[in-house]
């Protein structure tokens, strides 16, 4: 499997061009293409300008868990960008990442940020509004399968987290909620991506659960189908972490330009690309300007409703935990 993602990335030409002074490969999520596709020659430019430097950034996208596996079994990764913290906790317990990677960056190693939300069909013809509308038997739901996509995971967790403050923190009836919902699938694809293809383009389902971020980028891309934003009552803060992973780019030589490369999404440049692709950020002027872009709602953490990511791993996510058991026979 190793030789294999090496011998892949290779093809894929990771390895800098004669003409190029600097690469680096930045592993991301599922349905970031279109984000870094624009983010990428910004930064170049940027890096030209102050170091006279080319740099050549190549990109691999993939269902978050599945990025960080490959990244254990050998994909050569510089940097990664990833939409959930655990699978960066991952690569720090397999040596490749700083343990202490939160702290390198600002927010928490956090650029930016979004939640899961809705994408209706044209005119919203189900009336779908919130949470409580996707458990009903005359509405499908497509969303990835949450074992291989971070995207789906904070579907869940949303999901839970809105049951659980609709009827009093009552665990049991948070997880029958859930049930429902994964009920309500009719496929469960292995990325955002995939997802996205099956809701727009098979025209399966009645509603797409994504990113906030997401649902503004497809509805543009689809415009002709007319699709419809809803912004649910309540949704759960999704952070966007990032980490260079020391190890390779210790090995590739390619420290300084990793760092950089993060740092400019926190720049105000790069808080502004963020921001025209629906994603929220932290910058405060640029927060001003796309205010109106972003609708106010309930918006929880997993520290507030879950008691942080380590309670989640081993009460949500650990083999036979509760998103199995809610999971099972889907």
């Amino acid at each position: 499997m190793k030789s294999r993602l090496l011998a892949a990335a290779l093809a894929l030409g990771l390895a800098a061009p004669a003409s190029a002074q600097d690469a680096i490969l930045n592993v991301s999520y599922d349905i970031a293409r279109e984000l870094f596709a624009e983010i990428n020659p910004a930064f170049a430019a940027k890096w030209k300008a102050d170091t006279g430097r080319d740099v050549t950034v190549d990109q691999s996208h993939g269902g978050s868990s599945a990025q960080a596996r490959a990244i254990l079994e050998g994909l050569p990764a510089d940097v990664v960008t990833f939409n959930q913290v655990t699978d960066i906790d991952v690569l720090a317990e397999g040596g490749l990442v700083d343990p202490n990677w939160r702290e390198a960056f600002p927010n928490g190693a956090s650029p930016y940020y979004s939640l899961p939300a809705f994408l209706v069909r044209a005119d919203n013809p189900k009336g779908i509004r919130d949470w409580d509308d996707l458990v009903r038997e005359d509405v499908k739901v497509v969303f990835p399968n949450p074992k291989t996509s971070g995207n789906a995971r904070y579907t869940y967790l949303a999901a839970y987290a809105f049951a659980l403050d609709k009827n009093g923190g009552d665990q049991a009836a948070a997880q029958d909620f859930v049930k429902q919902l994964f009920a309500n699938v009719p496929v469960f694809d292995q990325g955002g991506r995939a997802a996205t293809v099956t809701f727009a383009e098979k025209e399966i389902g009645d509603v797409l659960i994504t990113f906030e971020a997401e649902t503004g980028g497809i509805a543009a891309q689809y415009a002709d189908k007319n699709f419809v934003r809803v912004t649910p009552s309540l949704s759960l803060y999704a952070e966007f972490p990032v980490a260079v992973v020391s190890e390779n780019a210790a090995k590739r030589g390619t420290e300084e330009v990793s760092k950089a490369y993060l740092d400019f999404l926190y720049s105000p440049e790069g808080q502004r690309i963020l921001a025209t692709r629906f994603n929220r950020v932290h910058d405060e002027a640029v927060k001003a300007e796309f205010a109106d872009s972003f609708p106010e709602l309930k918006l929880v953490t997993v520290e507030e409703v879950f008691g942080g990511w380590d309670k989640v791993k081993s009460e949500h996510f650990a083999e036979g935990a509760i998103l199995d058991q809610v999971f099972v026979n889907q």
